[in-house]
C-alpha cells in the first residue's frame, strides 16, 4: 500500500520484543534510530513512544537516554520480581491503551513488535477509528496472524546492516 506524505503517524515500540528478537535471531542489537526513520517513512511523525523495563541495577539508563536523543519519548516501568524468583516486565496493556488514545489523533499507528497479543488491538483500532495499523518487526519472530491483520508490514530482516548493530 502507498504511504502518503500527509499521513500523521504514531509509533509505539515494544523495546523488549525487538531486543530479544534481534538477540535470539542474529546475536545483535537493534538500531532504534533507523527503525524510527523506516517506521515514519517521510510522513508526519506525531509521537514516538518506546516502552522499556528498568532493573534495579539501572544498567539501561544510557540506552534510554540514547532513545530519547533518537526522537523517542521513553516510558519505563520496573521489572517485577516474584518471591519464587521469576521475573515479569511487559508493556502490552500500556501500549494498547496508548494506541487506542493515539488512534483518534493520527492516520496510522505503527506497532514496532511482532507480538501476537496485539492482534485484537490492531483489529479494534482499524474498525473503530478507521486508522491504519502497520507492523514493523523481524518476520522470523512475528505472529503470522498479526501480519495478516496489519495494513502493512515492514520486515526489519530485509536490511540487517541498517537495522542491526
Amino acid at each position: 500500500m502507498a504511504k502518503f506524505l500527509d499521513q500523521r503517524v504514531g509509533v509505539l515500540v515494544d523495546i523488549s520484543n525487538l531486543y530479544y528478537s534481534a538477540r535470539v535471531l542474529y546475536n545483535k542489537r537493534v538500531n532504534f534510530k533507523n527503525v524510527l526513520s523506516a517506521s515514519v517513512a517521510e510522513r508526519k511523525l506525531i509521537r514516538a513512544i518506546a516502552y522499556g523495563i528498568s532493573t534495579a541495577e539501572a544498567t539501561e539508563d544510557k540506552f534510554f537516554e540514547a532513545l530519547e536523543k533518537a526522537g523517542y519519548e521513553v516510558k519505563t516501568k520496573d521489572l517485577q520480581i516474584f518471591p519464587d524468583g521469576s521475573k515479569k516486565g511487559d508493556w502490552d496493556v500500556g501500549i494498547a491503551v496508548d494506541a487506542i488514545k493515539m488512534a483518534q489523533k493520527v492516520d496510522v499507528i505503527v506497532l514496532v513488535s511482532g507480538d501476537g497479543d496485539y492482534v485484537s488491538l490492531a483489529e479494534y483500532i482499524q474498525n473503530t477509528f478507521a486508522c491504519r495499523v502497520e507492523v514493523v518487526a523481524f518476520a522470523e519472530s512475528s505472529s503470522q496472524k498479526l501480519l495478516e491483520v496489519a495494513d502493512d508490514f515492514f520486515n526489519l530482516s530485509s536490511d540487517k546492516r541498517k537495522f542491526l548493530i
